[in-house]
């Protein structure tokens, strides 16, 4: 007889509506869910699905105009003890005894949620002494000790500091920190690593698990990162438009996915698959809006095996398998006549990348380069220092191929791609651009009169859809504008190749007359990327294209991409810091770091055999979407990147670095060929057996349905 499960918090068809003017929105539709006491359950899904409104019930939190209307949440802080969190007055004192102390809750944006106008330690030691009886000064050293035990260095004194004094990893900790003095019965997590850098998000991760086995606490961890989810899941709840449609341990879940979204989703994950590399199989359309949902099952709008007559008629249950596991198909009802037939083997060969044609020939070759800002004080502005954002790097990318850049937050990757671009005059340095008729010019030296027709040849994707385009202006001005500028088109034929462009990215061409606000981030990003490509241009400088988006329209982008590139014989230069995606669709990687370029190789050579230690502890980071292959020896990175206006001495990561020896403090090492194709700046590289990736095949389980 299986043992009962000691449940924290019980969820019983909750309901949580949002009343506007346009009608009800029915965010959270009916979920149930549990949470064993010291167990994770994450909650995954795309944008839209009702994720975080139904972690804000749990809380009573929930925006203006909703409110829970249905459902109850039953939470049992002791033996014996239910609260029925639902039922209480969202304002009442006894749930606001509940927030902060059993209960609390960490958020993806830790600058909106931290005040900028109080230090760290008052906030804090505000959530202290409203819950417990202490005095200022137990609770200003409980504080320390909360910012100590999250890893925070030197908390004596971080406790005075204000949130914009602090890096994203550690305003993170200090939020996790706020959220852990009280010690809570369960901690709500949403989305607390999406902005986050891979070797951040590793350590936050690795933090919040050490402290959920310390204290004994239940984990919601809301995310649409699957790789996360495989890391750290003990149970996996899958939302799709207010309703969980599939429920299990991790292990199940991951291996023997049961709904069609739920596989869906794990499809269209780029794995770490470095040679046979396959096309994305991205989920088609995108969430119906919530005041427009389909009829039957909500999925079925954009299921590849839903049945006319059938699917888009019955709304399925929660059916309980054998294995205790339960999902919302009606392939699982054995009173309705629905065959899955086509889910076959078959469906599991997804179709190869249409390479494109790398040529020998370099388009572009950076030599040297520098960006160095100025740093000024006092009244006359007198220059103080420098912030060296770009420091001698040089590269070379080939026509036709795709050149990975990589490193974290603050290392200088945008500012290069920036530089390229000579939307900054760079300080030293040559960028030798060759033309089409074969002949060069240095990019660097061009006055602003000449760059305009570069800026025809040379374009940009910019990483935020939201904040990349102009909201005054409908889409056929956005996607136009260079084609104007340019005289490259005018009037009707204008119009015409702006129409011809929206469709080449999967856009409707009648959406020319619409505003920036009436589009999703993917098709924002689309809009985007048919901008950049308007004018035909041989190069493309992407920006974090993708790291905006859900892991769905992710794999729409990249796909698009590359299909653009073997299309049109584009160039990219991509930067990114998901090293899962620069696998996915780079022929070669540099690695930066602190304004240098520290490794660079084909893409494959890298991610086997790394040559320096910064791009080892990169790769110790990548999180795998298979739970059977979680770090258990990660590589982490203490402090954060170096300052640009004060690199230390010698190799700028060897404050950071394992093998830092007394050479690597006072000698800065060169770039040099350390293996064939492969250049490294480590005076050790080939010394030291550092650790590459474990490559993943592209395989799914056909035994799923």
């Amino acid at each position: 007889m299986s043992t009962p499960v000691d449940n924290l918090l019980e969820i019983k068809n909750l309901h949580t509506h949002f009343f506007t003017d346009e009608g009800v929105v029915k965010a959270v539709d009916g979920v149930d869910l549990a949470i064993p006491r010291g167990k994770t359950l994450c909650v995954v899904g795309e944008s839209g699905c009702g994720k975080s409104v139904m972690a804000r019930s749990i809380l009573q939190v929930v925006d203006r105009p909703g409110r829970i209307v249905e459902g109850d949440i039953l939470f049992k802080p002791g033996a014996g003890e239910t609260i029925n969190l639902a039922a209480l007055d969202p304002h009442s004192r006894e749930i606001r005894a509940i927030r902060g102390k059993d209960i609390t809750m960490i958020f993806q944006e830790p600058m909106s949620s931290l005040s900028p106008l109080y230090t760290i330690g008052n906030q804090i030691m505000e959530a202290i002494r409203w819950h417990l009886p202490v005095s200022k000064q137990e609770a200003r050293q409980m504080t320390i000790g909360a910012l100590r035990k999250v890893g925070i260095p030197r908390p004596d004194e971080r406790v005075d500091s204000y949130t914009f004094e602090l890096s994203g990893g550690m305003r993170q900790r200090a939020m996790i920190a706020m959220a852990l003095v009280c010690e809570p019965k369960l901690l709500i997590a949403d989305e607390p690593t999406t902005a986050l850098d891979v070797t951040t998000q590793a350590n936050i991760l690795d933090l919040i698990r050490e402290l959920q086995a310390q204290m004994g606490m239940s984990v919601m961890f809301i995310t649409h990162d699957l790789g996360v989810v495989a890391e750290i899941a003990d149970e996996v709840a899958v939302m799709y438009l207010g309703t969980v449609v599939e429920r299990g341990t991790v292990q199940e879940v991951f291996s023997d996915p049961k709904h069609p979204y739920t596989r869906a989703l794990l499809r269209s994950i780029p794995k770490l698959s470095l040679r046979n590399k396959a096309r994305l199989d991205a989920i088609r359309g995108m969430v119906p809006h919530p005041l427009n949902r389909p009829g039957g099952c909500s999925f079925h709008t954009r299921c590849n095996f839903a049945q006319a007559g059938i699917c888009d008629v019955i709304v399925p249950p929660a059916f309980t398998l054998e294995s205790g596991r339960q999902v919302r198909c009606l392939i699982y009802d054995d009173k309705q006549p629905v065959s899955f037939e086509s889910f076959t083997a078959a469906d599991d060969v997804q179709e190869a990348i249409q390479q494109p044609t790398i040529s020998d020939d370099v388009m572009l070759k950076v030599n040297d380069l520098k960006m160095h800002f100025p740093i000024t004080a006092g009244f006359f502005n007198r220059v103080v220092g420098q912030v060296k954002a770009v420091d001698g790097v040089s590269f070379e990318i080939y026509e036709g191929e795709t050149l990975g850049l990589v490193g974290e937050s603050g290392c200088g990757k945008t500012t290069l791609g920036h530089s390229i671009m000579r939307l900054y005059n760079p300080t030293a340095g040559t960028m030798t651009y060759s033309k089409e008729d074969g002949s060069t010019v240095n990019l660097a030296k061009l006055s602003m009169r000449d760059l305009k027709h570069y800026h025809r040849e040379i374009r940009m994707v910019f990483q935020d859809p939201y904040s990349s385009l102009n909201p005054r202006m409908p889409v056929l001005d956005i996607v136009g504008e260079s084609l104007k500028v340019n005289k490259l088109a005018q009037g009707k034929d204008l119009e015409k190749q702006v129409r011809d462009l929206l469709g080449r990215v999967g856009l409707r061409p009648e959406y020319i007359r619409r505003y920036p606000h009436a589009f999703s981030g993917g098709e924002r990003q689309r809009i985007g990327i048919a901008r950049a490509l308007a004018p035909n241009p041989r190069l493309v400088v992407a920006d974090e294209p993708v790291s905006a988006l859900d892991v769905s329209v992710q794999a729409q982008i990249l796909n698009l991409l590359k299909d653009l590139q073997a299309e049109f014989g584009l160039t990219y230069l991509f930067i990114a810091h998901d090293l899962s995606v620069v696998a996915h669709i780079s022929d070669r990687v540099a690695v930066m770091y602190v304004g240098k370029i520290v490794e660079y190789a084909p893409t494959e050579e890298l991610f086997l055999h790394p040559q320096h230690p910064y791009t080892e502890a990169l790769l110790s980071s990548v999180l795998i979407p298979d739970p059977h292959a979680r770090h258990e020896n990660r590589i982490r990175l203490e402090g954060d990147v170096a300052d640009p206006a004060n690199p230390p001495s010698g190799c700028a990561f060897h404050p950071r670095c394992r093998y830092a020896q007394d050479r690597c403090r006072t000698e800065t090492p060169q770039l040099r060929e350390t293996r064939s194709g492969h250049v490294t700046a480590c005076h050790y590289a080939e010394e030291l057996a550092l650790a590459g990736v474990t490559v993943q095949d592209n395989s799914m389980p056909t035994e799923s349905i």
